[in-house]
């Protein structure tokens, strides 16, 4: 099972948060990733975790300020990127050109998607993983899994419609190690959450509890 935290902007110490996850990934059946803000990929990194970048721009070398560049993200250590994440919404060509900016570094790629039709759309772009993700219950600690299990199961089918190589990770209120099983058990691949983690107290008893059942 994959378990991707995404520390947003949040005042955490996204260093103590990584250290924390690599050593929950190497001591369990999870494989757990962090993706922090740009500016902390490297200092994460060096701890071990898989890191990924929570945007890259659809955007090669040239006169672009304000972009995150692909080139810059794996210079500094991530492996792969988020897209698309609701409060970080993309045209679908832009989120097409950001695939293609991650191809050129060989990242993993997972696009977030509210719903099973934009989970479709996505899936067609080619990525490695949909994470569907009603934007109405992020932060809220409610599971998708709990608040509509349809949604999760609609989700993996138009996944797999469209192209079985693409795997579905759950995301939004995921924050307990039931959501990740029931997300397991509705046919997802991984879990995407952000404030389980990044605002607890323990970070590391946060991320034992979460991959605990599995």
């Amino acid at each position: 099972m994959f378990v991707l935290v995404n520390l947003k902007a949040y005042p955490c110490d996204p260093v103590e948060v990584a250290t924390a996850a690599h050593e929950v990934s190497e001591s369990s059946d999870a494989d757990v990733a962090i993706a922090p803000q740009a500016a902390a990929i490297e200092t994460v990194a060096e701890t071990g975790v898989e890191t990924w970048a929570q945007h890259v721009s659809p955007n090669e070398h040239g006169s672009h300020t304000g972009s995150t560049l692909a080139e810059a993200t794996a210079e500094a250590g991530a492996t792969g990127t988020l897209l698309n994440h609701s409060e970080n919404r993309l045209k679908l060509a832009d989120i097409d050109g950001s695939l293609d900016a991650a191809e050129r570094v060989d990242f993993d790629t997972v696009v977030c998607a509210n719903n099973a039709e934009q989970v479709a759309a996505a899936a067609a772009l080619g990525p490695d993983a949909v994470a569907v993700e009603p934007p109405e219950l992020i932060g809220t600690g409610t599971p998708v899994s709990q608040a509509d299990p349809d949604i999760v199961r609609d989700a993996v089918d138009a996944a797999a419609a469209v192209d079985e190589s693409v795997d579905v990770y759950c995301g939004a209120g995921i924050s307990t190690g039931e959501d990740v099983v029931a997300a397991e058990e509705l046919g997802a691949d991984g879990v995407l959450l952000a404030s389980g983690v990044a605002k607890a107290d323990d970070p590391q008893a946060a991320l034992e509890d979460l991959v605990d059942p599995l």
